[in-house]
């Protein structure tokens, strides 16, 4: 008996023990429920929201670009993509096979499309091919039933309709690269979201691309969307107004397509506005928007005439004798020489034991400088540069907007190169030898200029001495982006005028270099200045065996260039060309010249209002105010 009392304690104490350790871990459950009901409640309930509710984003219509007269540049069009939803589709090969009967489908699509399905989870829609023609949407449709997985997407898609003309200037718009991809930017994760790759299209992506919109969308734990609980519109980019004269750009480029690599520039003088800028060839911006085979990426970047540079803003050139302007009007300033001032011409210049050839045989004889301008006499350059350094040169130069950058919209803008004798001891690791002055007076040696750059100086020219620089873009959504006045450089208008003499003497007297391409109907005039820049230096026995520049591999011959303003009695155009191995600027780019200045005067374009795309908003809003 005693035994089993003793047999109960033990029983008593140790279910006591249990359920006090059953009733603490109770307690400790509960506290820890209410801790997460009361106190987390919130947070948990948001994190149960992010797994229920998914928010996705809507990719904006993208911003137009017009010309000054608000023509499209670069606008949307409706297009029709085809997609493939991995998930219901089962066998992709065979069902790709079947699309196949009613869609032509390249190799390349295929190979892209099933890079760009790696690591997205089944059930995400990946688009196969583009652009697809309403025949092949109908015959898609017609036949959905046995292609389980495929479907039809409407949306829009980047058009260019004057394309090769102003592919430069306006860019394309492509996919994004992982190097284009922002962590602070989620309307960039879009799949089919296409942004600025070049030209304006690149500068202006911000303001283009406009802002997303949004879908609250509820969805099961797999992310497959149930139904749809909010949306809010994207809003459209804004608009970019250029002021490229369209008609002018698709005449220039017409113009240089006459030759195997060209460029000019055409822009206003007093405003800076640039009214055509084209480089040949060209390209079709089209192509990167639509997807561009390897193959025909290749033969882009293979082709001797790089048809993807702007090289109206980035090829570098020796400026020839347009550059004369440049030398004459620093001896002007700094008094090296005056209008009666005159140098003997006898068809060579000898510096020490070296002699420097003037382009013409037996010489010009006496020249002054408008004389020196007129016939381009590389003697009368030699001599004045010699005297003057070339410190001098290259301080006007700048001035005039050669060797530096001028901040213009496209950043694809290249610096060129002004040459002093601090550059040289500094890159070449030698002294500035008087040699190099003689060569540099007539544009050549070290020194390299823009198209762009040779049109500012032209401008800075004929202006009356306006410190001008180049802008194409007028507008940028609601705000005006050109300047409304230029700084007046600290240049003597007597020595401008000397300098305006020659150019037009180039033109308009018949010992001018350009008479040939003189204007002969009188509403319409122009002046300017022939330039030849050589390649390759012509040796002393190719000079004695009377080579030809004709006779030289294409790549071996002359550049030709051309800078020219209209009219002569009241400046307002100016248009710089250079035509790659051209041969001579007098009979290749002077009548080019001629015929673009020609058409811009009769455009009347300066004269003409430029577009605003706001034009109606606006008067509304003043009504109302």
């Amino acid at each position: 008996m005693e035994k089993d009392i003793d047999k109960y304690k033990v029983f008593t104490r140790r279910s006591f023990l249990i359920g006090a350790g059953q009733l603490a871990i109770t307690a400790g459950l509960t506290a820890r429920l209410g801790y997460l009901q009361l106190a987390e409640g919130e947070r948990y309930k948001t994190l149960a929201d992010k797994n229920r509710i998914d928010m996705r984003l809507i990719t904006p219509s993208r911003g137009l670009i017009y010309d000054r007269s608000g023509k499209i540049l670069a606008g949307n069009e409706q297009s029709f993509r085809l997609l493939i939803t991995p998930e219901q589709a089962g066998d992709i090969d065979a069902l790709i096979k079947d699309l196949e009967r009613y869609v032509e489908i390249t190799k390349f699509e295929i190979e892209d499309f099933k890079e760009r399905s790696k690591g997205l989870p089944k059930f995400v829609s990946v688009e196969l091919k583009s652009n697809l023609s309403w025949d092949e949407v109908s015959k898609i449709e017609v036949h959905a039933a046995s292609l389980p997985g495929a479907k039809i997407e409407m949306g829009e898609q980047r058009f260019y309709p004057k394309s090769e003309a102003n592919a430069h200037i306006v860019g394309y718009v492509g996919a994004i690269s992982k190097t284009d991809i922002k962590k602070d930017d989620s309307l960039q994760r879009l799949p089919n979201l296409r942004i600025g790759k070049t030209g304006i299209e690149k500068e202006y992506e911000p303001y283009l691309r406009g802002r997303a919109g949004s879908r609250k969308m509820e969805v099961n734990v797999a992310g497959r969307e149930v139904r749809e609980l909010e949306k809010t519109r994207s809003k459209r980019g804004d608009p970019v107004v250029l002021s490229l004269d369209t008609e002018l750009q698709e005449y220039v480029y017409k113009q240089l397509s006459k030759h195997k690599s060209a460029s000019a520039v055409v822009m206003d003088c007093k405003t800076g506005a640039v009214y055509a800028a084209a480089s040949f060839p060209g390209f079709d911006p089209n192509l990167f928007v639509k997807g561009l085979t390897p193959e025909k990426w290749q033969e882009l970047l293979s082709n001797q005439t790089y048809p993807l540079t702007n090289k109206a803003i980035s090829g570098q050139y020796s400026p020839g004798s347009t550059f004369k302007m440049v030398t004459a009007l620093a001896a002007l300033e700094n008094g090296y020489t005056d209008y009666n001032k005159t140098v003997n011409c006898p068809g060579h210049y000898d510096l020490g034991g070296d002699r420097f050839h003037c382009w013409k045989r037996g010489g010009h004889g006496k020249m002054n400088l408008v004389q020196a301008l007129e016939q381009s006499c590389d003697t009368y350059f030699y001599e004045i540069a010699v005297d003057m350094g070339i410190d001098k040169i290259a301080d006007m130069a700048h001035r005039l907007g050669l060797g530096v950058k001028l901040d213009f919209d496209l950043k694809e803008e290249r610096e060129g190169l002004i040459p002093s004798e601090r550059w040289k001891l500094g890159h070449i690791g030698t002294r500035w030898q008087k040699g190099d002055t003689v060569v540099a007076a007539i544009g050549q040696g070290y020194i390299q200029t823009t198209p762009l750059q040779l049109a500012v100086m032209e401008a800075r020219l004929v202006n009356g001495g306006y410190d001008v620089k180049p802008w194409v873009a007028d507008k940028v959504g609601m705000f005006d982006r050109h300047p409304s006045s230029w700084p007046k450089m600290d240049v003597s208008q007597k020595h401008l005028k000397y300098v305006l003499e020659g150019m037009n003497r180039v033109v308009n007297n018949p010992k001018g270099t350009a008479y040939g391409s003189k204007i002969w109907d009188d509403k319409y005039s122009f002046g300017g200045k022939t330039g030849t820049a050589q390649v390759r230096r012509i040796t002393t026995a190719q000079r004695q065996a009377g080579v030809r520049q004709e006779d030289l591999p294409w790549r071996h011959r002359h550049h030709a260039l051309f800078v020219g303003f209209a009219p002569v009695d009241n400046p307002r155009y100016v248009c710089a060309t250079v035509i790659e191995h051209g041969i001579g600027g007098s009979s290749t780019a002077a009548p080019l010249t001629r015929d673009i200045l020609l058409k811009a005067q009769k455009l009347k374009i300066a004269e003409n209002k430029i577009f605003n795309p706001f034009a109606e908003k606006i008067k509304e809003d003043q009504k109302k105010a």
